[in-house]
């Protein structure tokens, strides 16, 4: 794709490029969601992350059909629900996110929970093996897996996957699963970058006098540190004003210290839900 203007891209393993800040589009209803992604295009952005569970892959679709963009230049993410898992389910599920869309494939394709007490995630990878394959979606990947998910379908499957996608954020910050992605070429992607709003950013140690010295908000230093750490990223807003300040994070670089800064406020807290847990 056409790499975003004053933006970072990631190289995935399938030799496609992502935009590595995209906008999340998370419990945005569809009545709005349409005006956000509008907005976010217009600013620049050019990674919509999106998922069957969200209710709003039309909007996102309206959006992206009156936005006059060319397709190859926007990158789209969605992904299968857990009650859609199977072998014989993910390509239906696929083609209805597909036609909600209105686009012929997607550019990422995620499992969004491995659900374990389902006992699906394995073959629903295989089946996105075959939708890959099909040309349904350019990549695959999975959402939320931990190592011994990742390696069950490593074990299992013939394609590695191209994204992990986690929570991720400065008080925690996912060493052990990216430890055992990283080195099959799998990026990590984080969602909840700035911790969802359940803490207090500003109460991290030393993070407020990295944003006095770089003259950027708390918000933009977190975000900065996903970038240099090549984490691809996309918070979530519904304000014009502060998608833009998202955006404005590439004229301002984190030193060394600045990043073992940010990597000692590491405490293990997960804010969202445990993915053993999420079997919804």
């Amino acid at each position: 794709m056409k790499t975003p203007e004053n933006q970072s891209v990631l190289s995935l393993n399938t030799g496609a490029e992502i935009p590595q800040l995209g906008i999340g589009v998370f419990k945005v209803d569809d009545d709005e969601c349409e005006r956000v992604v509008s907005d976010a295009l217009e600013l620049g952005y050019r990674h919509i992350d999106t998922a069957m569970i969200y209710r709003n892959e039309a909007a996102v679709g309206r959006a992206i059909a009156n936005s006059g963009i060319p397709r190859d230049e926007l990158f789209v993410t969605t992904k299968i629900w857990n009650s859609d898992q199977g072998k014989d389910t993910a390509a239906a599920a696929l083609e209805t996110s597909l036609e909600l869309l209105g686009l012929d494939s997607v550019d990422l394709y995620l499992i969004h929970w491995p659900a374990p007490l389902r006992e699906k995630y394995v073959e629903t990878w295989l089946a996105l093996e075959e939708l890959a394959a099909a040309g349904r979606t350019a990549a695959i990947g999975v959402s939320n897996f931990e190592p011994e998910h990742l390696e069950n379908i490593l074990e299992a499957g013939s394609v590695v996957p191209a994204i992990n996608q986690v929570e991720l954020h400065p008080a925690f910050q996912q060493r052990a699963v990216r430890h055992v992605g990283e080195p099959h070429g799998i990026i990590t992607e984080a969602w909840g970058p700035l911790g969802q709003g359940k803490y207090d950013l500003a109460e991290l140690p030393g993070l407020g006098d990295l944003a006095t010295k770089h003259g950027k908000t708390i918000q933009q230093i977190v975000l900065r540190w996903h970038i240099q750490e090549g984490v691809a990223v996309f918070p979530k807003s519904v304000r014009k004003e502060r998608m833009a300040e998202n955006l404005d994070i590439f004229d301002f670089e984190l030193d060394a210290n600045d990043m073992n800064t940010m990597v000692a406020m590491d405490s293990g807290r997960r804010v969202g839900t445990h993915p053993d847990d999420g079997n919804w």
